[in-house]
């Protein structure tokens, strides 16, 4: 039996809450200025630990700083440089620390990256040189340590999904009073699921795939690869199941592993429903995606609603989504408290 179906919504008539101040720097979660300076911190070890492994090896004083034809133009020795390039990462990360954010977090390790991939090809360029002099740079480096950048920064955007949106971060807040609640005990469990599906869209993907069978026996066999390309993604969204447990929101097919979408508890800022109209306002059925707005739109009518920390918005059309709204904000503000 499924809790959550049996339970009215409670629907207190009170005024929203106001916004959550946006929380960032010193006042950010401590997880958020950790992940934000620990790039730094190993950023600011690599050139140090290079010149300690390379010592023998490396000349005295180093070329560090070159012109556009790789040709060294400034010289610093190499205690000085280790220095010099421990502290940059250093200072900049704690400015990074104070203003960080964690919709930037990816370019705190973007930057990192750059700088730290900067100063050990400097020290990897000075390697087993008979002098300073004799010392080239080539401005690939440059593509080399953009390339480390994006690496990172991909890296730093995904690490992002471990600090909770700033609307959640007070806890208790992020759900408005007027939001509609399911009644659960403090040690009560409770879950929601629907399967829900597309006529429309069925209808088209096994349109596209006979199509694409009768082109391929007519006409050229690549036909069919575009059919199967367009008919598959069609057919594992035309019928899909809903959740909503102690996870958060999970939207999957039913008939593959994938496509999936998950929304986590800490992201949501509140839940509802409300009538959508499919053609009109997302230009059809499917996994659509408009302007601060997604969703798995299977028909017109019902819909759950789901308000993100970032401001975006989250559609699935399924019947009985006021239970499954309650139940999400329920567990949300719970989560909130925790």
């Amino acid at each position: 039996m499924n809790p959550a179906e049996s339970r009215p919504a409670s629907t207190p008539d009170t005024p929203p809450a106001p916004d959550a101040p946006v929380r960032f720097g010193l006042h950010a979660p401590l997880r958020l200025r950790v992940l934000t300076a620990l790039p730094f911190v190993l950023a600011a070890a690599v050139t140090p630990l290079l010149i300690a492994l390379w010592g023998d090896r490396l000349p005295d004083p180093l070329a560090t700083h070159f012109g556009l034809d790789g040709v060294p133009d400034g010289f610093t020795g190499p205690t000085a440089f280790a220095v010099l390039a421990a502290a940059v990462p250093l200072v900049l990360g704690a400015a990074w620390t104070v203003f960080t954010h964690r919709s930037a977090l990816w370019g705190a390790w973007l930057t990192s990256g750059l700088i730290g991939t900067l100063l050990g090809l400097v020290v990897r360029d000075n390697l087993d040189a008979a002098t300073a002099a004799d010392v080239r740079s080539p401005l690939s480096h440059l593509a080399v340590a953009l390339g480390a950048g994006a690496v990172l920064a991909l890296a730093g955007h995904g690490l992002s999904r471990l600090v909770p949106p700033e609307d959640a971060t007070a806890a208790g807040t992020r759900i408005a009073p007027g939001a509609p609640r399911l009644d659960l005990g403090a040690g009560e469990a409770a879950g929601w699921s629907r399967a829900t599906a597309s006529a429309p869209l069925t209808a088209l993907a096994l349109l596209f795939l006979a199509g694409g069978v009768v082109a391929a026996l007519l006409g050229p066999w690549p036909l069919l690869l575009l059919a199967v390309a367009v008919a598959v993604p069609g057919l594992a969204l035309a019928r899909v199941r809903v959740v909503v447990d102690r996870h958060g929101l999970t939207v999957r097919s039913t008939l593959f592993p994938r496509p999936r979408v998950h929304v986590p508890l800490a992201e949501i800022a509140g839940a509802d429903v409300r009538e959508v109209r499919a053609l009109r306002e997302f230009g059809g059925w499917g996994y659509r995606v408009r302007a601060h707005r997604s969703g798995v739109v299977l028909r017109s009518g019902e819909a759950l609603t789901v308000r993100r920390g970032n401001g975006r918005e989250f559609v699935v059309t399924v019947p009985d989504a006021g239970t499954a709204a309650a139940l999400l904000n329920t567990l949300a503000e719970r989560d909130a408290r925790l």
